[in-house]
């Protein structure tokens, strides 16, 4: 969380520098931030999920062994956001919400050792996807008219789609294979930091940072044992709106 921390805090610093260049170009200094605002983003996130799966007999139940693996989940993503703005003096509060389509996928697979089947090895994939995830968040900022560094945090939400594999010999020695797939709507939380800049009359520009962690989700194939996979998300976008004044 240290890093994550000190990341986020150069993050906001560099896109501040920037953002004050472009606000050199904007309109008028005249700007009040209060309002309502529409726009679109894009960007890429670096996923992760944790994943441990359990290998059990399947008469009675215990379990003969945990493999641990960790599945990436990177991919582009684009959405929409919404939001209102209030500004006293140069303090800026805020309430946003957005909807984000992703491509966010990873891999990994899961051997079990000589315990699970005297008879030869057993292997088992797992293929998480982020479909799509949205948040619904407040901002505080920082404004010098044109430029406002903000941090941001709230709930998150979205659903994680799960394709897997399984092969190999049972406790009886019989071959088996198969496929599976599950998909889980998840709520969690969201924090994050960015800066947003004047572009040109109605028209802001950001950068934003998110770290975003959906909580565990849980997939059971059908075959005896069961997945447990924590998804977590850092997401770099930039994104334009449209303020209605």
């Amino acid at each position: 969380m240290k890093q994550l921390l000190v990341g986020t805090v150069g993050l906001v610093a560099l896109a501040a520098a920037g953002a004050a260049n472009a606000a050199d170009f904007g309109p008028a200094p005249i700007w009040r931030w209060t309002g309502f605002y529409v726009g679109g983003n894009a960007g890429y996130s670096w996923g992760r999920s944790p994943t441990d799966a359990t290998f059990s007999d399947s008469q009675t139940g215990a379990t003969l062994a945990i493999v641990s693996n960790t599945p990436n989940l990177n991919g582009g993503l684009a959405g929409l956001q919404t939001g209102y703005n209030w500004q006293i003096h140069r303090l800026v509060f805020g309430i946003e919400t957005d909807i984000q389509w992703t491509g966010e996928h990873g891999g990994a697979s899961f051997p079990c050792p000589t315990a699970c089947s005297p008879n030869g090895p057993v292997m088992a994939t797992l293929d998480p996807s982020l479909r799509w995830f949205g948040t619904l968040r407040g901002r505080l900022g920082v404004t010098s008219s044109h430029v406002m560094a903000y941090v941001t945090g709230g709930l998150a939400f979205g659903e994680v789609k799960t394709d897997g594999t399984f092969s190999g010999f049972n406790l009886a020695g019989l071959p088996m294979a198969g496929t599976f797939s599950g998909s889980s709507t998840k709520a969690g939380w969201t924090m994050g930091a960015g800066a947003e800049a004047v572009l040109d009359r109605n028209w802001t520009g950001k950068i934003e940072y998110l770290y975003m962690d959906l909580g565990t989700i849980s997939v059971i194939p059908p075959v005896a044992g069961g997945f447990s996979s924590r998804v977590t998300d850092n997401i770099l976008r930039v994104g334009v709106s449209y303020q209605f004044r």
